[in-house]
């Protein structure tokens, strides 16, 4: 069947990137101006009256033309596309020279990496019983692109570029295992975050203290450079513009808020991380995560501590920034990460009450509400009900947009009205910190999987 997709002109490189992967090079699109949302329909009306950017030709032209047009040589091949084959090897060169040769291929951070010498991937391979040319997991830069696969000697090059220790290895074949890529193919730019359990986390010395999330600790900032550096040369997640499409970019890319949990400061009764999971307290795991963003929050800060601060709930606190967290785009899984202090955890299980990470987890799906105005848009047949004068909506009507309703955000009343899933596991906990301050950071973090470090020993 004839088909000609309509894409803006910005997607150039991205599309034609994924005809490439499907084995399409010569796939036929027609482009339009940039951008396309939150712009009125007459714009948009204006852009398909108009030229195609990338042509110059008229849009409706460029269409009749891609459907109608009888195939060329080159569309009517069929095979296997040859793709170049990387040479094992560089030869040798100054460090100068080499270091500005990987940075000129994209195959670095920006920031200067340690060369991977033969010696120096030999000894890194050192921190694994697996065998260099092993698979060790696949990856691809997002839902549409295609799979890349890797062996353990091709993460091992990417850890050593990190500057990572053998004795780190292991925590980098985990999460190279999951296929989960630090580097994301989205507009949004998203950041990615790996939590570290079970005894490995002491044993090559990552800081679960203070500044735990900062540039302070080997093995945190390591493990953390090498999943950006893997997913970048093994996941072919890097390419600004053809494949990254972030329009801001994310700082925390760089090292992915990598950090064990404190383990050794949990309340009685609350359990590590991984144990939620299913993994057995003994076992050493990473869990990442998936988001764009922390939330700086604590008592002190806090214009809803309406009580003197030492009266304030940090659970209500930390449920009003949750509430703040609004999606209506296409997707609506809003998820929230809170990372807590030990002291705040230790409050919130002797003075508030929660015995364990899952009963405050259900407070907060318990009592998170929404805003009429997303009612609105979750519901549109109970906007329109309410101007046809049905109650609670007609009174819902008067309020101001802002004002809280009770609808749970994370336990509905109803199936949406518009796309969307009403998430199972929606909330997740971590306790890390130096116990200096009771705070915590609250992200949209989503978890998305586990895996085995012991594995990979």
């Amino acid at each position: 069947m004839p088909t000609a997709p309509v894409m803006t002109f910005a997607f150039e490189d991205v599309v034609k990137g994924f005809a490439l992967d499907k084995g399409m090079p010569g796939q036929r699109f027609v482009f339009t101006p940039h951008p396309i949302a939150n712009i009125p329909a007459a714009t948009c009306r204006e852009y398909l009256s108009g030229n195609d950017p990338v042509t110059g030709r008229p849009i409706v032209q460029e269409l009749v033309s891609a459907l109608t047009s009888p195939l060329t040589d080159e569309e009517k091949k069929t095979g296997f596309i040859q793709r170049p084959v990387r040479s094992r090897l560089i030869g040798p060169d100054t460090e100068e020279r080499l270091q500005r040769l990987f940075y000129a291929n994209g195959f670095t951070d920006g920031l200067p990496i340690v060369l991977p010498t033969e010696e120096r991937v030999r000894a890194m391979l050192k921190g694994t019983s697996h065998r260099p040319d092993e698979l060790a997991g696949k990856m691809q830069a997002s839902s549409v692109r295609e799979f890349w696969s890797y062996t353990v000697e091709k993460v091992a090059i990417n850890a050593v570029m990190a500057g990572a220790k053998p004795e780190h290895f292991p925590v980098i074949l985990a999460i190279a295992s999951t296929g989960v890529p630090a580097i994301f193919t989205s507009t949004t730019s998203f950041a990615r975050m790996v939590v570290v359990n079970g005894p490995i986390r002491n044993k090559i010395n990552m800081n679960a203290g203070i500044g735990a999330l900062g540039p302070f600790n080997e093995a945190n900032a390591v493990i953390g450079r090498a999943w950006t550096l893997l997913s970048k040369n093994l996941g072919n997640a890097g390419s600004p513009g053809s494949v990254y499409m972030g329009s801001h970019g994310n700082n925390l890319n760089y090292n992915n808020l990598c950090f064990p949990e404190k383990e050794q400061s949990l309340p009685e009764g609350w359990k590590p991380f991984h144990v939620q999971k299913g993994f057995k307290a003994e076992e050493s795991v990473v869990s990442v995560f998936s988001g764009h963003y922390l939330i700086y929050g604590d008592a002190l800060a806090n214009s809803r501590c309406s009580p003197p601060v030492e009266q304030c709930r940090y659970s209500e606190l930390i449920k009003f920034m949750i509430q703040d967290f609004n999606s209506v785009g296409p997707y609506r899984t809003v998820k929230a990460t809170i990372l807590l202090d030990p002291t705040a955890a230790k409050r919130m299980k002797d003075v508030e009450g929660f015995g364990s990470k899952e009963q405050l987890e259900q407070w907060l799906k318990d009592n998170i509400m929404i805003p009429v105005w997303e009612y609105w848009v979750t519901y549109p047949k109970d906007y329109q009900a309410g101007k046809s004068g049905t109650e609670p909506f007609a009174s819902w009507l008067k309020l101001p947009p802002e004002t809280i309703v009770p609808v749970k955000k994370y336990n509905p009343p109803k199936p949406y009205e518009v796309p969307g899933i009403i998430l199972k596991d929606p909330i997740s906990i971590i306790v890390v910190g130096g116990e200096t301050l009771p705070v915590w950071y609250v992200g949209n973090f989503d978890y998305i999987t586990s895996a085995s470090v012991d594995k990979w020993k």
